[in-house]
């Protein structure tokens, strides 16, 4: 019976430390394994970083458009720009031209 007596007497000794170790164990690996976990921070982390790549090269390629557009503004008109186009939407060109493809057509 003594014996008995012991082991629960010591059982309660213990008990809260182990209660806390298994709880900061707990905590632990959700901080770094769980949902919102160090390893889950460091994908999104990197997501991040290919949308705003993704988000400036959309900027380059608006502001290279815009360029463009400006170039046939009725204020401010651009021949170039105005032959270039009007060659491309009527298929046209001049008899002492040449055309060159670039992109050649799938059969």
């Amino acid at each position: 019976m003594a014996f008995l007596g012991e082991i629960r007497r010591r059982a309660r000794l213990v008990a809260g430390p182990v209660a806390g170790i298994s709880l900061f164990a707990y905590f632990a690996y959700h901080l770094v394994e769980g949902d919102r976990g160090l390893i889950a921070w460091r994908a999104l982390a990197d997501q991040v970083s290919a949308a705003q790549a993704e988000r400036d090269a959309a900027h380059a390629q608006r502001l290279a458009l815009e360029e463009r557009v400006s170039l046939l503004r009725p204020g401010h008109l651009d021949r170039d720009m105005l032959d270039e186009r009007a060659r491309a939407v009527l298929n046209r060109v001049g008899p002492d031209e040449r055309v060159i493809f670039l992109n050649h057509p799938t059969p």
